[in-house]
């Protein structure tokens, strides 16, 4: 039997559901755990000694664990951001298939690149929601964070500005990338964005992937916005971590059919 794992603060069931159901899916011997691990260097050297094939990485440790592996993929390198490693033998390779999620759903969404957009947060997320807004073609990007050495080195990063504070500003799409709002955190029932930011809005994202609707996604949903959900993100990434993983990509109706599963917990 073949075995990955999900390395995660707040271990949740979604990536094991969806994996584990198109494993039995598509015949294979594999299984999947998810860990809140004590100490990361060695969680990361038991997915090296014990032969671990792939392991999902999730906050707060998409930074902190490229110093573990032996190689970059450019997907993470371009980055500096992890949320995948597989292992060929004993050789750790990073790779971030967040960026992959949401480049896929701001075109599958066709946010217009005219947009202004206010991205909260600063970490692994953060990077690679702002650099997948780069690489689409948003020019009008504040980046809004109270870390002012990590938000204005992101945001210097890719040409956009920074702000430690909403200050009442408002733009057409908001995203949040902070676990305000995440279940079990000490934030759970907490709106990420004001009402008056969701009131302006058009678009309203948020990359918390638990609950699939977050207090964000239904002050969104109540006000009529187009909203766009850390489920969805969830669902893209980990099916690109499974053919990380696999080298099989699953059809259209199996993925359709892990994804149903992965929400009906």
């Amino acid at each position: 039997m073949t075995l990955c794992i999900s390395l995660s603060a707040r271990p949740s069931n979604n990536g094991t559901r969806f994996h584990n159901h198109l494993y039995e899916q598509l015949g294979l011997n594999w299984i999947y755990k998810a860990f809140a691990p004590m100490d990361l260097a060695q969680a990361i050297a038991g997915v090296r000694g014990l032969g671990i094939r792939g392991c999902a990485v999730s906050m707060p440790y998409k930074e902190d664990v490229i110093a573990l592996v032996d190689a970059m993929d450019p997907s993470a390198k371009a980055i500096d951001s992890v949320n995948t490693i597989v292992n060929d033998g004993g050789r750790l390779t990073a790779y971030n298939t967040d960026y992959t999620a949401i480049e896929q759903l701001l075109r599958s969404n066709e946010v217009p690149l005219d947009y202004s957009v206010q991205v909260k947060g600063s970490g692994g997320m953060a990077k690679a929601t702002v650099a997948a807004l780069r690489d689409a073609g948003f020019k009008d990007v504040t980046v809004i964070a109270r870390n002012e050495k990590a938000g204005r080195a992101l945001a210097g990063l890719y040409g956009f500005k920074w702000k430690a504070e909403l200050d009442g500003g408002t733009a057409d799409m908001v995203i949040n990338v902070t676990p305000v709002g995440m279940a079990g955190g000490p934030d759970a029932e907490s709106l990420s964005f004001p009402e008056e930011s969701i009131a302006a809005a058009k678009v309203v994202f948020d990359v918390v992937a638990l609950p699939a609707e977050t207090p964000l996604i239904r002050a969104a949903r109540a006000a009529g916005k187009t909203v766009i959900t850390g489920a969805e993100v969830a669902t893209i990434q980990a099916l690109e971590q499974f053919v990380l993983y696999t080298g099989v990509r699953p059809t259209p109706e199996q993925i359709k059919e892990a994804e149903e599963f992965m929400r009906a917990q």
